[in-house]
């Protein structure tokens, strides 16, 4: 029998689960995997930015912050024509959910109408919706889910005591906040972070914490790796390893059971076998594309080879 949902988990539990020997901690989180989900299948989302670069927050890993010289030209929104026939063919690849993301700090009044309309003509398309458009009010929330959007994402990014040192321009606060509102309007959340920035073993589990102790689990935990990109503030840690990943992930599938755990960004610099260790740890979703945003990703031929070789199958939709 499955274990009971968690919201009260303390960091020295986290600790204890993080701390077992590497073996015994993906056994562990295979087992929780299996009793909540299909172990073969896998869920691919696709990720497309409809508004590109001059965004006014200076998150430091961000190649599309303003504040930072990187080679990301500022672009006006896409047309609504051109967004629908790139998620047809995401669909058409085998993606079930299709993620539209914006580099700004919060929906502009004046592109509320144009978000919506998108919104709409995706959903049309039997694609689960999904949006990542910074900070977001109770009204706009309650207008997206109102549209037809699915799932909303927003990361946290990363423990609460290291936030600062990333994200000067919004608090970790208002990150939460955003989060409780698209969970209030009734919208699926979708909030993980990325690990490599520097942080610290406690920042990392603390992440993990403040995301299963929300009221509810989010329905899509990301975890990312950070790609440094040129031009912005931070620079991968040397100190990070696979083995750092792959405890983050089995250590999330065991605290947050019926979430899909998502290998996002950093996954083009896994191999194979590493990739195939994450899922059996429990990781069950994955971006597909050639490009995640603005950084490389895996081919979905590279993807197809390897979900033959582990006899995996792509689920269409995260539904449970």
């Amino acid at each position: 029998m499955p274990e009971p949902l968690r919201h009260n988990w303390t960091i020295s539990e986290i600790t204890e689960i993080y701390s077992r020997p590497v073996l015994e901690l993906v056994y562990q989180a295979a087992t929780v995997h299996r009793q909540n989900h299909d172990p073969r299948a896998i869920q691919v989302s696709s990720l497309l930015s409809i508004k590109t670069g001059g965004c006014s927050e200076d998150c430091k890993y961000c190649s599309q912050s303003s504040h930072y010289e990187t080679d990301i030209q500022v672009e006006p929104m896409m047309e609504v024509a051109e967004i629908v026939a790139r998620a047809k063919s995401a669909k058409e690849s085998g993606s079930g959910r299709f993620c539209l993301s914006t580099a700004w700090r919060q929906i502009p009044h004046a592109e509320m109408d144009n978000i919506l309309e998108i919104i709409r003509s995706v959903n049309e398309l039997g694609l689960e919706v999904c949006a990542t458009m910074g900070m977001l009010s109770q009204s706009q929330a309650r207008q997206l889910k109102e549209a037809g959007l699915h799932t909303y994402n927003h990361n946290l990014d990363t423990g609460k005591a290291y936030y600062e040192q990333i994200v000067t321009t919004r608090s970790y606060e208002d990150r939460l906040n955003t989060l409780q509102n698209a969970q209030e309007a009734g919208l699926n959340i979708c909030s993980g972070g990325i690990l490599g920035m520097g942080e610290s073993l406690e920042d990392r589990l603390d992440l993990l914490k403040n995301l299963a102790n929300l009221r509810r689990h989010p329905e899509s935990v990301p975890i990312n790796v950070l790609v440094p990109v040129e031009g912005t503030e931070i620079r991968k840690d040397p100190d990070f390893s696979f083995w750092d990943l792959l405890r983050t992930v089995a250590t999330a599938r065991i605290m947050m059971p019926q979430s899909y755990v998502r290998l996002s960004a950093g996954r083009a610099s896994l191999g194979e076998i590493e990739q195939a260790f994450c899922f059996f740890a429990g990781a069950n979703s994955i971006f597909s594309g050639d490009k995640l945003l603005t950084t490389k990703n895996n081919e979905p031929d590279q993807d197809d080879r390897l979900f033959n070789i582990l006899g995996l199958y792509k689920s269409q939709y995260g539904h449970h």
